[in-house]
């Protein structure tokens, strides 16, 4: 037993001394997602037993629409063929119907399904960008903007925008001052991920006088769009007169239905010069998930009534985050105006820490709370280090207790750090 032992212990170290091919530098440059770093401090607080309150990451508590279990269970198919390569003709057709209702025109032809709308991102930034261009976005915003323009080798270059007004649009000048003869797109969500601000028409008919004069293509993600309150009417990018060739919106079930795994979104142009791009890249995939689109399309047969249960329900959530976090002492917050995601500043210097410290070291009533740092969703390199992004994804009793654990830790965290500081000194 002793000799195989030592016989393995020489093994490993003869195995960890070979040399190894190296990895891209790309790989080396992505981002790591701010909603995901955390997980393994998350895990381990689980291991100890401790109930982590999940408010880090859109996965919604919602259950998905059971037609579409239904319809999935009933599919009498016996081969799970490859679809064509811009999505089932049956379920683009469904889609028409769908945006019809938001009074957008389009045809099926001008609609190709995507896995998801990561695919449907990347596919645009390698379709309408070459390696340098730059593309402008209002900061805070998606993370992942990050690590899909560091793949596509596209600079972002962000125009800031302030937690003290809601995160509201800035004016066109902000954006002009940051168009430069690489510049190809303005990008935006709507309504938005991370902050919830809500984009109106002549928000969006302002960003369009740029658009024209310039020559740009405006993205815009609409993932959101069933999720405006307060009276707030969503007005799609793809209504502005005049943009036919500019206007690209990127579209997606994950969170309409709450169906994150089914990974079907969808890229809507009438551009045709970007649809024939795209649909070379869709064909070089094959295809987009057949068991996913069989689930989306029975969705798109429902009539209105869970959609507008689900807004409601949110609705309810944002007003207790919202009620919870204005009561809190040196906690600054707004109201969101759309979409489950709110920012707060704390009254903390590193809100990354503070992040890592509640998964690591605090519980209260055997509970903690995870949250999402606000410095990974800018790219301006030291904004959002005391701000935090909160996704209101669970049911109002877990919501009222996670923001016990959030109020507690906030009056614990300063006693932890002064502690610290008198130990080093």
């Amino acid at each position: 037993m002793a000799s195989l032992c030592i016989l393995r212990a020489f093994l490993d170290r003869a195995f960890k001394s070979q040399p190894m091919p190296r990895i891209s530098r790309r790989a080396h440059e992505v981002p790591l997602s701010p909603f995901r770093k955390l997980v393994p401090f998350a895990d381990k607080a689980k291991e100890k037993g401790t109930h982590v309150y999940h408010l880090n990451i859109g996965q919604p508590d919602i259950e998905s629409p059971s037609p579409a279990w239904a319809a999935l269970r009933n599919n009498r198919e016996t081969i799970l063929a490859y679809s064509p390569a811009v999505g089932k003709l049956s379920y683009r057709r469904k889609l028409v119907d769908y945006y019809r209702s938001f009074s957008i025109d389009l045809t099926p032809e001008q609609i190709v399904v995507t896995t998801g709308a990561s695919e449907a991102l990347q596919m645009l930034l390698f379709a309408c960008f070459d390696a340098g261009d730059e593309v402008i976005i209002p900061e805070p915003f998606y993370a992942n903007y990050n690590g899909f323009a560091r793949i596509a080798d596209v600079v972002i270059q962000p125009v800031t925008t302030q937690i003290e007004d809601g995160f509201s649009l800035p004016r066109l000048a902000a954006f002009r001052q940051k168009v430069t003869e690489r510049t190809r797109a303005i990008m935006i969500t709507n309504p938005s991920n991370p902050t919830g601000s809500f984009y109106d028409q002549n928000d969006l008919a302002e960003l369009a006088k740029l658009v024209r004069e310039k020559d740009l293509f405006l993205i815009v993600d609409e993932v959101y769009r069933e999720f405006c309150y307060d009276d707030h009417s969503f007005y799609s990018a793809l209504r502005l007169a005049g943009l036919e060739n500019h206007v690209i919106v990127v579209d997606s079930v994950s969170k309409r239905y709450s169906a994150c795994g089914a990974r079907i979104g969808a890229i809507l142009t009438r551009n045709e010069q970007v649809l024939e791009s795209i649909t070379r890249y869709a064909k070089l995939r094959l295809s987009p998930p057949a068991l996913g689109q069989i689930f989306a399309e029975a969705m798109l047969e429902m009539d209105n009534q869970y959609l507008d249960e689900v807004a409601r329900e949110y609705d309810r959530r944002r007003m207790v985050v919202y009620q919870r976090l204005k009561a809190m002492p040196g906690v600054l917050n707004y109201k969101p105006g759309g979409a489950f995601y709110c920012f707060a500043r704390f009254p903390v210097d590193d809100a990354e820490h503070f992040c890592r410290w509640l998964l690591e070291s605090f519980s209260h009533e055997g509970s903690t709370i995870m949250l999402s740092p606000g410095s990974g969703f800018y790219a301006t390199p030291g904004l959002g280090q005391d701000e935090v992004r909160i996704a209101y994804i669970l049911n109002e009793q877990d919501l009222h207790r996670a923001m016990d654990c959030l109020e507690i830790a906030l009056q614990e965290y300063p006693k932890v750090k002064a502690e610290i500081h008198s130990t080093v000194d």
